[in-house]
């Protein structure tokens, strides 16, 4: 058999920051046959400048917005980037299906391995045929009005059913709310039954005016729901912020995927510790400074102690695909966070929530997680001079 032999600066096992030491050893194809010390690794070693890391995992994807690439401005805020988003994403369907192999492309230029992708319809059905990297595809399920509950639901498991029988085993499927705002009780409870086991994803907080409509039922998703022409007159406040009248039907879920989170408050944070859900706080920071100008509290989310993965949101809402970019911004932002921190949430992290560890994530023997080569850091810091190079 064929071996490669990978010596770099560094090696970012996933999990741990090691020294020029070391010698990642792959087959032909990928896989994963060990890592030794260079002492042991024989001839042929391969000398690279840089970190070798595995694969980086985007948690959070909208692949089917794709042609929608610069057509809504940035900083409208979320209620009017919502209603844009429903009422013209309307395109060929030539050109949708050519925007989202292009932008798959870029992906895996990207050293993107595996991504958690928002299906509301089959158009990446056929590209993900192609299984030239994995999904995690969540159909989104949405519908306000009570009474459009079992309508919505049975359209959304046609699409799961679509995507679950017509791709690859090592692809997987679930039915996910879209967002507190958009899922009525109604379809909640016909939701709940199939969580069992399953990464089920959200949209999170990404609105100041998320925990004004539960709290006292203001704010700008008033204008919204007139906006779409939805009577409700059903809606009674909870009085608590949406995370804290959601988070427990999500208990039975394998792994959860709270999205944006861009102004969940400390007390929240603190809360969400305390319930039986395995959380992973998903962050899209420039999908966040696209729409509301804003970053998600992430020393917060570090102090205690939350899981962190990285996702990129569409290209309606942000200018690539590109997960290397959203730790651009983060390290821009947030400075002291060890480069080793930011790696492991595009790795290991992320292959966890997505529950695709088994293969992706991290330098282990018998996993095919992708060899990535990360370059031109500075002072210890991913910024604009950064560059990823796909090896394997």
């Amino acid at each position: 058999m064929n071996y490669r032999k990978f010596q770099a600066d560094q090696v970012f096992t996933g999990t741990e920051m090691m020294g020029s030491g070391f010698v990642l050893i792959t087959d032909g194809k990928g896989t994963v046959a060990d890592l030794v010390p260079a002492s042991q690794a024989g001839e042929d070693i391969q000398q690279l400048g840089g970190i070798l890391l595995p694969g980086l995992i985007n948690c959070h994807c909208h692949l089917e917005l794709s042609h929608m690439k610069g057509l809504i401005p940035e900083k409208t805020g979320l209620v009017d980037f919502v209603f844009r988003v429903v009422t013209e994403r309307h395109f060929s369907e030539e050109a949708i299906l050519d925007a989202i192999r292009l932008a798959e492309d870029d992906m895996i230029d990207a050293g993107i391995v595996a991504v958690g992708d928002i299906c509301n319809n089959m158009h990446t059905l056929a590209q993900k045929q192609q299984a030239r990297m994995a999904y995690y595809n969540f159909t989104e399920v949405s519908g306000w009005l009570p009474e459009a509950a079992e309508a919505r639901f049975e359209r959304a498991q046609e699409t799961a059913a679509a995507f679950e029988h017509g791709l690859l085993p090592g692809n997987r499927t679930s039915l996910s709310p879209h967002a507190p705002y958009s899922v009525s009780e109604q379809l909640w409870q016909l939701m709940q039954p199939g969580f069992a086991g399953k990464t089920i994803t959200i949209h999170n907080q990404e609105t100041p005016f998320e925990d004004e409509l539960f709290t006292s039922g203001q704010g700008d998703f008033s204008r919204m729901y007139q906006m779409m022409k939805l009577d409700t007159s059903f809606f009674t406040p909870p009085g608590k912020t949406s995370l804290q009248c959601y988070l427990h039907k999500l208990q039975t879920a394998g792994q959860v995927l709270l999205v944006h989170n861009t102004f969940t408050g400390e007390a929240d944070i603190a809360w969400a510790a305390s319930v039986p859900v395995a959380a992973n706080w998903c962050l899209c920071v420039n999908a966040n400074q696209y729409i509301e100008q804003s970053l998600p509290p992430v020393q917060l989310l570090r102090r205690y102690g939350a899981r962190i993965v990285i996702g990129t949101d569409s290209l309606a809402s942000n200018h690539s695909l590109s997960v290397l970019d959203e730790l651009k911004t983060i390290h821009r932002h947030f400075p002291g966070i060890p480069v080793e921190e930011l790696l492991g949430w595009a790795t290991y992290n992320g292959a966890l929530a997505l529950q695709l560890q088994s293969a992706y994530g991290s330098f282990e023997k018998g996993k095919t997680p992708g060899i990535n080569l990360l370059q031109g850091l500075a002072d210890n810091r991913i910024g604009n001079s950064t560059t990823i190079q796909k090896l394997l």
